[in-house]
């Protein structure tokens, strides 16, 4: 697969079969995330891989519990301007990933495969995130849809470390919990705001200098 392919198609795929992923793509996953850069090459991480029906059935109520305490806190002025005005093309795009998420939500037992991410002295993510999105390029190239969530450590980190037997007494930090499965939508380049609109060069507010106004890689005929 062309590497930009990759960039460019490899969104988030909450929407996903039941059908199990081959220990050989798991395996390429993990490879390919243990390579990514990290701080002074110490690979101080660890990662979970997750297809265990039992534990899924106990994870999955703490996670519905999580996206609803979410939606109800953090993301609450989120959910507020899409039911003020439904119509608006923001609030329809907003109301598609609201119902994606829920979706993961409601089916998280029947997701075929998680990888859970742990670091310890990582606080910032700066080494561990470059493995993570690495692990998802290389799902991408093997037809693999994912998305990185981070509400169970943010809501049920204790009680996930316990389903899942983390060491209590070394302090491993819950980074994230990816989701893994052969999307049941089509892959394609995501809807963005042109990278002219968010970047500045040499000062905030400054033009970066170039405009983008369509994406600069496209699918092939």
């Amino acid at each position: 697969m062309d590497i930009y392919e990759a960039l460019y198609t490899t969104r988030a795929m909450r929407r996903v079969k039941p059908d199990p992923i081959p220990e050989s793509v798991q395996a390429r996953i993990l490879d390919a995330a243990i390579r990514a850069p990290n701080g002074g090459n110490s690979q101080n991480w660890r990662f979970l891989l997750l297809d265990d029906p039992e534990k899924k059935k106990l994870l999955g109520p703490l996670y519905r519990d999580a996206l609803k305490e979410l939606f109800a806190t953090v993301y609450a002025p989120f959910v507020e301007a899409i039911a003020a005005n439904p119509d608006h093309p923001e609030s329809i795009q907003a109301a598609k990933v609201t119902k994606s998420s829920q979706w993961l939500a409601d089916n998280f037992e029947q997701v075929p495969l998680f990888l859970f991410a742990f670091v310890q002295q990582d606080r910032t993510g700066g080494s561990i995130f470059p493995a993570v999105w690495s692990a998802q390029l290389a799902a991408r190239a093997d037809g693999v849809g994912s998305s990185l969530t981070s509400i169970l450590g943010a809501f049920h980190d204790q009680r996930v470390k316990e389903i899942l037997g983390v060491p209590a007494d070394e302090e491993w930090k819950q980074a994230c919990c990816v989701s893994f499965g052969y999307p049941t939508g089509r892959w394609a380049v995501a809807p963005r705001r042109p990278a002219h609109q968010v970047a500045y060069r040499n000062g905030w507010g400054e033009p970066v200098g170039f405009t983008v106004d369509e994406p600069l890689w496209q699918p092939q005929d």
